[in-house]
C-alpha cells in the first residue's frame, strides 16, 4: 500500500497565493516578520513589489490591511494564529469586522499541532473569537486541496474571512475530481446510521480513521468535514442528526466556542441531539513533539474512536 500524502496546510496557503497572485494584480500580501513560517515567502518570491512585512506589528498590520482594502486592492494578513487573533482581536473587531472591510487572515500556526513552541503560541481559542465578530467568515481546511481552495474562495468572497492553517503535515483526504469547495457548505465523507461524526481541519482524517476502526464493530458512523465554522452548514447539520440520533464534533480547538459550541447552537434550536464534543478540554496546552500532544489530547483517530466508543 503506497504511503499516505501528507502536506501541511500553512504550505499550501503560500503555494495558493503565489498561483492567485499571477491571476489577480490587486492581491497583496502583508506578513509580520514571519514570511518563512507562514510560506507568505513564497508570494514574496515572486511578487516582491505586492509584499509588505510589517515587522512584529500585528495590530499595525490589520490596521494596513483595512486601509489597502479602501483602495481596491485584496490584502492577504498573515500571521500565527495566537497573533492574528489574540494580539490583534481589536483592530480585527474595529479595523476589519465593523466597517466589514475586504480583508483576508492568513492565520497559521493554529492548534495544539505548533508543538514545541507550546501553550503561548498553541492557540485553541481562535475560532471562537472570530466566530464571535458579525460578518467574519471562518474557515478550517482539512488538508492541501481543501486549502487551496480555501485561499481562492476567501479572494473571491468579498468580506473578511479568517482562514486557519496548520504547521504540521497533515494526510491529504480531499484529492478526488468530485472534490467541491464551497463556503458554507459541509462535505459527507462516509455515509453511517448510528452517529453522525462532524470534524473540522486537522482532526477530518482522524474522524475517518476512527469511523473505520468503529465499522469493524459494527457501528456505522457517518463522517462529515466541516470546513467553514461560520456561516455553519446548518441544514446538513441537523439532517445528520435525525438521520442517526447521535453527533460528535472533533476539532483541534476548545471545546468552548469553536464547531462543537456552534453545532450545538444550532441542535438545541433546531434538533435537540445529544453531542459529545471532543477537542481541546479548557486547558493550555504544553510543550512537546506535534504528533505526541495530538495523540495525548486524543485527537488522532485511535483517540477519537476510544472517546465515541466509550460515549456510545
Amino acid at each position: 500500500m503506497s504511503e499516505v500524502k501528507k502536506i501541511a496546510t500553512r504550505e499550501s496557503y503560500g503555494n495558493a497565493l503565489a498561483e492567485l497572485g499571477k491571476k489577480h494584480e490587486n492581491l497583496v500580501v502583508l506578513d509580520a516578520d514571519l514570511a518563512g513560517a507562514t510560506k507568505t515567502g513564497v508570494f514574496k518570491k515572486a511578487f516582491p513589489e505586492r509584499h509588505i512585512d510589517c515587522g512584529i506589528a500585528e495590530c499595525n498590520m490589520m490596521g494596513i490591511a483595512a486601509g489597502l482594502s479602501t483602495t481596491g486592492k485584496v490584502p492577504f494578513a498573515s500571521t500565527f494564529a495566537m497573533f492574528a487573533s489574540g494580539r490583534a482581536f481589536e483592530q480585527v473587531r474595529n479595523s476589519i469586522g465593523y466597517p466589514h472591510m475586504n480583508v483576508k487572515i492568513g492565520a497559521t500556526h493554529a492548534g495544539i499541532s505548533v508543538g514545541e513552541d507550546g501553550a503561548s503560541h498553541q492557540c485553541n481559542e481562535d475560532l471562537a473569537l472570530m466566530r464571535t465578530i458579525p460578518g467574519m467568515v471562518v474557515i478550517n481546511p482539512s488538508d492541501d486541496v481543501e486549502a487551496r481552495a480555501a485561499v481562492e474562495a476567501a479572494y473571491e468572497y468579498e468580506g473578511p474571512v479568517y482562514l486557519r492553517f496548520g504547521r504540521l503535515a497533515v494526510p491529504v483526504i480531499n484529492d478526488n475530481p468530485d472534490y467541491k469547495f464551497e463556503i458554507g457548505k459541509g462535505v459527507v465523507l462516509r455515509e453511517g446510521t448510528d452517529v453522525t461524526i462532524i470534524a473540522t481541519g486537522l482532526c477530518v482524517s482522524g474522524a475517518l480513521d476512527a469511523a473505520e476502526k468503529l465499522a469493524a464493530e459494527g457501528v456505522s458512523a457517518k463522517v462529515i468535514n466541516i470546513h467553514t465554522i461560520k456561516p455553519l452548514d446548518e441544514e446538513l447539520v441537523v439532517e445528520s442528526a435525525k438521520a442517526t440520533g447521535k453527533v460528535v464534533t472533533v476539532e483541534e480547538h476548545s471545546v468552548i466556542g469553536g464547531l462543537g459550541s456552534a453545532v450545538c447552537d444550532v441542535l438545541c434550536a433546531k434538533a435537540p441531539t445529544p453531542v459529545l464534543k471532543i477537542g481541546i478540554q479548557d486547558v493550555f496546552g504544553e510543550s512537546g513533539a506535534a504528533a505526541a500532544l495530538i495523540k495525548k489530547y486524543k485527537l488522532d483517530g485511535d483517540g477519537i474512536y476510544e472517546q465515541v466508543k466509550a460515549w456510545l
